[in-house]
C-alpha cells in the first residue's frame, strides 16, 4: 500500500528526536556505518550518490546503501515498511513537507549541534531551512537545488527556426514555438508523459503567469486564489503547449525522447536542471543545447524549487550513530556538494559555493543566478510536482486534475480550475 500522509490521517505514532553529537559522544572508536535508502540507483543520480558513498568510505566509513528504482512512492513503500518492522535505516532520501509528515510516525535525530557546528544555517535560504526542521530542530538536511521550470532548447531546432534569442515571457515562448513548427520541428515541445512531467508544466505556466498566484493557490490552497484568472490562464497555457507535444508520447519517462530532442525533432523542453545531467550522462554535449530560466511573465526570474534531502532516523546502535555523524558533516561539506552537483547538474544548497571555476556549466550559473534574483525579488516558489510545495496526498489529487487535462483535450480551461478547487477540497 502506498504510504501518503494526509491532513486527515497521519499515522499514529511516538515522536522523540536524540541528539546526535550526543550520542555520538558517547560511541567512542565504533566505526561508523551508514544504512541509506534513496531512488538513486541509475544515470547521474546514481553515479553521484555512489561518489558520495566512496568519500563515506573514504572517511574510514562502511557505506551500505539500497535503491529503490522508480518513483518516489515506491521508495516510501520501503521505508514504510522498514519503519513498521523497527528497523528503519540510518537515513533516507525525502524532501518537502513530508518531512515534517514523517518525523510523526518514527523518531528522528536532532542535527542542531552539528548543523550548528558546520555553521550550514547561515549559508542556507531561509524557506528551505523551514521545511528541515519542521518543529524547531534540524531532522533532516538538504544535499542539492534544482530548479524544475529551467528552459532547454534545442540548438538544431533553434536553426530550423531561424532563431537566437531564448525566451523571457511566455508570449516569446510561444512565438518560438510557432517559428519552430513553421520550420520544420516536428514537436516544438518535448515531452515524456509521466505524472510529473505534466505537473512541471503546469507549475511553469503559473508560476512564469505570476508567482503570487503560484504561492497563493498552490502553496497556501487559497480557494479564491485557485478560482482565480491565473489559474485558468495557466490551464489555457498549457494546452498550448500540449497541443505542441507529440501524442504519441504516453507514460514515458522524458529521457526516453532525449535524442529526438537534441536531434531537433523536439524543440523545447521544460525540465529541472537535472535534465542536463541526464544529457551529458547520455553522451550529448553542451554545444547540442542551451539553458535558461523557464518563462516569466514579469521578465523576473521564477525559481519553482526542488531540493533533494536526506532524513535522520533514530538508532540505537553506535557504529550507525558515527555513522550519522559522518553523513550529516559531508552533505554540509562544500568539497561534497559540489561534487554532487557537478556530477547530477544541480546547485549547491550552501550559497557560498563559487560557481565561477571549472566544472560548472554556465546553466547551472544562470541557474545559481536566478535562484539568489529570485528570492531578492520574492518570486522563489516551492515545486508542486515534486512534493515540495505540499504532501503527497494533496500533490496526487491536483496532479490528477493536471495530467487528465494534459491528456482529455476536451477539457475547457474553466473546467479544469474548477476540478482543481474541487480536488484540492476534498483532500484537505
Amino acid at each position: 500500500m502506498p504510504i501518503t500522509t494526509t491532513r486527515r490521517r497521519l499515522l499514529a505514532g511516538s515522536v522523540a528526536t536524540l541528539a546526535l553529537p550526543a550520542f555520538a559522544r558517547a560511541q567512542g572508536a565504533a566505526k561508523p556505518r551508514l544504512t541509506a535508502i534513496s531512488q538513486w540507483s541509475a544515470g547521474s543520480d546514481g553515479a553521484a550518490i555512489t561518489a558520495l558513498g566512496k568519500k563515506f568510505e573514504e572517511k574510514g566509513g562502511v557505506w551500505q546503501h539500497s535503491p529503490v528504482p522508480g518513483f518516489t512512492t515506491e521508495m516510501m513503500n520501503k521505508l514504510r515498511a522498514q519503519i513498521m518492522a523497527g528497523d528503519p535505516p540510518a537515513c533516507s532520501q525525502l524532501k518537502g513537507p513530508e518531512i515534517a509528515a514523517w518525523s510523526k510516525i518514527a523518531p528522528t535525530v536532532d542535527l542542531d549541534a552539528v548543523v550548528a557546528a558546520a555553521g550550514y544555517e547561515k549559508v542556507v535560504a531561509p524557506d528551505l531551512a523551514k521545511l528541515h526542521k519542521p518543529a524547531g530542530k534540524w531532522i533532516a538536511l538538504p544535499l542539492q537545488i534544482y530548479s524544475t521550470n529551467m528552459l532547454f532548447l534545442s540548438k538544431r531546432a533553434m536553426d530550423k527556426a531561424k532563431a537566437d534569442k531564448v525566451p523571457v515571457t511566455w508570449a516569446d515562448f510561444n512565438d518560438l514555438a510557432e517559428k519552430m513548427k513553421a520550420g520544420g520541428v516536428n514537436h516544438p515541445i518535448a515531452n515524456g508523459g509521466t505524472r510529473p512531467d505534466d505537473g512541471q508544466k503546469f507549475e511553469a505556466a503559473l508560476a512564469g503567469i505570476s508567482p503570487a498566484a503560484y504561492r497563493a493557490a498552490i502553496m497556501n490552497l487559497d480557494e479564491k486564489a485557485l478560482k482565480g484568472p491565473e489559474i485558468k490562464a495557466a490551464f489555457a497555457q498549457v494546452r498550448k503547449i500540449a497541443d505542441w507535444m507529440d501524442p504519441n508520447v504516453g507514460a514515458q519517462h522524458f529521457s526516453t525522447n532525449l535524442k529526438r530532442f537534441v536531434d531537433g525533432d523536439m524543440g523545447m523542453m521544460i525540465m529541472g536542471g537535472w535534465a542536463q545531467g541526464v544529457l551529458r550522462n547520455a553522451g550529448f554535449k553542451f554545444e547540442d543545447f542551451m539553458i535558461a530560466p523557464g518563462p516569466s511573465d514579469n521578465s523576473k526570474p521564477v525559481f519553482l524549487l526542488n531540493a533533494d534531502a536526506f532524513i535522520f532516523w533514530q538508532r540505537k546502535e553506535p557504529d550507525l550513530q558515527a555513522g550519522q555523524t559522518l553523513m550529516a558533516q559531508l552533505v554540509m561539506d562544500p568539497a561534497i556538494q559540489t561534487m554532487y552537483s557537478q556530477i547530477t547538474g544541480s546547485i549547491p544548497v550552501r550559497t557560498d559555493v563559487d560557481l565561477s571555476g571549472e566544472g560548472w556549466s554556465e546553466g547551472q550559473r544562470r541557474t545559481a543566478a536566478a535562484l539568489k534574483d529570485a528570492i531578492a525579488s520574492n518570486q522563489a516558489v516551492l515545486s508542486l510536482a515534486h512534493n515540495m510545495a505540499q504532501e503527497n496526498g494533496m500533490t496526487a489529487a491536483m496532479i490528477d486534475v493536471i495530467t487528465e487535462y494534459v491528456k482529455n483535450k476536451t477539457i475547457k480551461p474553466e473546467q479544469a480550475a474548477t476540478r482543481l478547487a474541487e480536488a484540492v477540497e476534498g483532500a484537505r
